[in-house]
């Protein structure tokens, strides 16, 4: 319903912020982390939103950017995963490095969350995996150019995957990659120079 929301930020409370927009008083959801990077109150602020309707209750979360609302998604995907745990790991794990654990199968990043145990580690890993190949199966790139320039190497390749589980496409992803400089940099390094090239 809301793909972000743009105003004054009036008031931060322990979970959430309140943002006026034209004298009307948005009550967002938010982490720790996430509040903290918004700056002072008086600010002009731009949150991307997840808006939430449930029988009982409407909410509305915030976050800092899209990959942050794109794997927030993502983790409301997983069978067993709430609203706040998936924030809770926002806090403890940015997009980047939450992609690469669950490509790398880390579960022991994953569970420095508190409520997420190494079964729920497993199921998140597992279930964005199988998402992952879906994916890949339905969207493969036929742009030979692209494909040669990009590196066949194991850290691009990871870095690929995981920029996928974030929700990018293969074809944008290797386009993406194409005007960074691949040699000598850690699988993370190139997960967050696609990051900022893909946000652009």
């Amino acid at each position: 319903m809301f793909a972000y929301i743009k105003g004054t930020l009036e008031m931060k409370m322990t979970d959430y912020v309140v943002i006026d927009v034209g004298g009307l008083g948005y009550k967002v959801y938010m982490s720790t982390i996430g509040m903290e990077k918004l700056g002072e109150i008086g600010k002009i602020v731009k949150v991307y939103t997840y808006y939430r309707v449930r029988e009982d209750d409407i909410s509305i979360y915030g976050f800092n950017t899209n990959e942050e609302l794109r794997m927030f998604e993502l983790l409301l995907g997983v069978s067993g995963v709430g609203a706040k745990t998936a924030q809770a790991m926002l806090a403890i794990c940015p997009p980047s490095e939450f992609a690469l654990a669950v490509i790398s199968g880390d579960t022991a990043m994953l569970t420095r969350v508190p409520g997420v145990g190494a079964k729920s580690a497993q199921r998140i890993i597992l279930e964005l995996k199988d998402k992952l190949k879906k994916e890949e199966s339905l969207a493969k790139t036929k742009d030979a150019k692209i494909n040669k320039a990009v590196e066949a190497g194991n850290k691009v390749e990871e870095a690929i995957s995981a920029l996928q589980v974030l929700g990018y496409s293969k074809k944008e992803i290797e386009k993406a990659f194409l005007s960074i400089e691949k040699t000598n940099l850690s699988t993370e390094e190139l997960i967050k120079k696609g990051l900022t090239m893909l946000s652009n």
